[in-house]
C-alpha cells in the first residue's frame, strides 16, 4: 500500500474508487492505478452474495467427488419456475438415474460413497461440526491412498478415523459411544485407530479428563462449584501423570464423584458410573488413586 507521494512526499492521498486510482491531493500525481476494490456488485445478505458470486462452491471432502460435479436437480421446473410436462419429467428421471450410476463407476468411488455416508451418519449422532467432518473425510481419504482399508471393514476404519479426529480436536467422545453408534466392537475400532495413528504418523495428544467433566456434571445435575473442583482434580492428576494407561472417562468420573462428596452434593458410584459409561470398580480404583496422590480427605 502506497503511504506517500513519490513526487512531493505528501501523505495526503485520496482514492478514486470509480477509476481505481490513488491521487496525491497536493500535486495531483496519480500515484497508483488499477486498484482492486472487490466486486462491482453489492449484496445485503448471504443469499444475494451466493447468487451474484461468479465462482462455484468450494470443494468438500465429505462428498465422494469433492462436490466438483454437475447435478440434475429434483425440482422438475424450468428456468422460469414453470412445472415441466410429465413426459419431460420421465426423461429427466432416467437421465438423473444414469448420471448417478456413472458418477460412482470405480471401486474407489463406491468405497468413498459408502464410507462418507457412514461418517456423516455417526458424526451427526455425535454432534460434530462441519470442520471436524471435513477433517475426518480428509483423513479417511489418506487411509485409502495409503492402502489401510484393504482387508478391513469400512465401518471400522471410519469409526477409527472419527475417534482420531475427536481426540485431535479435544472433543470428549469415548470409544464406547462410537462403538454403540457404529455397531462395531470397541476392540476393532481401537485396533483401526492405532493402525491409522501409526501408519500416518499422527501426533495425537493424551485425552484431557477435564473435557469430560462438564458433560458428567450436567447429566448428574451438579453445581458449578462441583464442576470447578473436579476440573482442578483432573488437572492435578494430569500433572502427576496419573492418567497414563488409564481411561480418561474413568478419571473424570472419579473426580466428579469426589468433588460432589466434598461439596455436599453426594451421588452414588452407580449413578456416576451409568452416566460416564464405566463400571463402579473403575470408579473405586481411580478414587483410591486420586485420594492417595492428591492427599484428599473425603
Amino acid at each position: 500500500m502506497v503511504e506517500s507521494c513519490p513526487e512531493c512526499k505528501s501523505k495526503r492521498l485520496i482514492k478514486d474508487h470509480e477509476k481505481g486510482e490513488i491521487i496525491c491531493k497536493d500535486c495531483g500525481l496519480i500515484v497508483s492505478e488499477e486498484m482492486d476494490m472487490g466486486p462491482e456488485w453489492r449484496a445485503f445478505d448471504s443469499d444475494q452474495r451466493d447468487k451474484r458470486a461468479r465462482t462455484g462452491a468450494p470443494s468438500k471432502y465429505m462428498r465422494p467427488n469433492k462436490g466438483l460435479v454437475t447435478e440434475i436437480d429434483q425440482y422438475n421446473r424450468d428456468i422460469r419456475g414453470t412445472k415441466i410436462s410429465s413426459r419431460k419429467q420421465a426423461q429427466l428421471y432416467r437421465m438423473r438415474k444414469w448420471h448417478k450410476r456413472a458418477s460412482v463407476a470405480s471401486s474407489l468411488e463406491r468405497n468413498l460413497s459408502i464410507a462418507l455416508s457412514e461418517l456423516d451418519r455417526i458424526a451427526s449422532y455425535l454432534g460434530l461440526p462441519d470442520n471436524m467432518r471435513e477433517a475426518a473425510a480428509l483423513l479417511y481419504r489418506k487411509c485409502v491412498e495409503k492402502g489401510l482399508i484393504r482387508g478391513r471393514l469400512i465401518e471400522a476404519v471410519v469409526a477409527g478415523v472419527i475417534y482420531a479426529i475427536c481426540r485431535e480436536y479435544g472433543v470428549p467422545r469415548t470409544l464406547d459411544e462410537i462403538a454403540a453408534l457404529s455397531s462395531i466392537e470397541k476392540k476393532e475400532i481401537g485396533r483401526a485407530y492405532r493402525l491409522i495413528a501409526r501408519e500416518l504418523n499422527l501426533k495425537i495428544p493424551l485425552t484431557d479428563p477435564s473435557s469430560y467433566i462438564p458433560r458428567l456434571c450436567s447429566s448428574l445435575k451438579l453445581s458449578g462449584k462441583v464442576q470447578e473442583r473436579a476440573v482442578e482434580m483432573a488437572k492435578a492428576a494430569m500433572d502427576k501423570s496419573l492418567i497414563s494407561g488409564r481411561g480418561p472417562s474413568g478419571v473424570a468420573a472419579a473426580a466428579v464423584y469426589i468433588a460432589a462428596s466434598l461439596e455436599g452434593e453426594r451421588r452414588t458410584q452407580k449413578e456416576v458410573a451409568d452416566v460416564a459409561g464405566v463400571t463402579e470398580v473403575t470408579i473405586r480404583n481411580r478414587y483410591r488413586e486420586l485420594k492417595k496422590a492428591l492427599n484428599l480427605k473425603v
